[in-house]
């Protein structure tokens, strides 16, 4: 967040204050997704980008690879891939409708080891 507090080309941000509603595969209802951040950038030509960014663990940006002997950890991470894909598929078309972008960083896109 300091990052965005110093960078002269953020014109605004904010952290979890955009609320996008999913379907969830799990139980088929509507939920909520407060996405991490907001952020609008005035760009070299003067105009500007609006970015909605989420931050997640690299592995759980991608599918789990599929085991022939499924265990509780398997299934959990099954889940929280469908959850994710969900919100992440409500997020891009939120975005699209408003000229938007929607981004996922992960700990090598902050230049964080773990």
């Amino acid at each position: 967040m300091s990052r965005l507090d110093k960078d002269p080309t953020v014109v605004e941000w904010s952290s979890e204050e955009h609320v996008i509603p999913y379907r969830s595969p799990i139980d088929n209802r509507i939920h909520r997704y407060f996405v991490d951040f907001y952020v609008k950038k005035k760009m070299p030509d003067g105009k500007t980008q609006t970015a909605l960014i989420e931050i997640k663990p690299k592995a759980q940006t991608r599918p789990p690879v599929v085991i022939n002997k499924p265990n509780k950890r398997y299934i959990n991470e099954v889940m929280t891939w469908g959850v994710n894909e969900a919100k992440w598929k409500a997020a891009t078309a939120f975005c699209k409708d408003r000229g938007w972008t929607f981004e996922i960083l992960t700990e090598d896109h902050l230049g964080l080891k773990f």
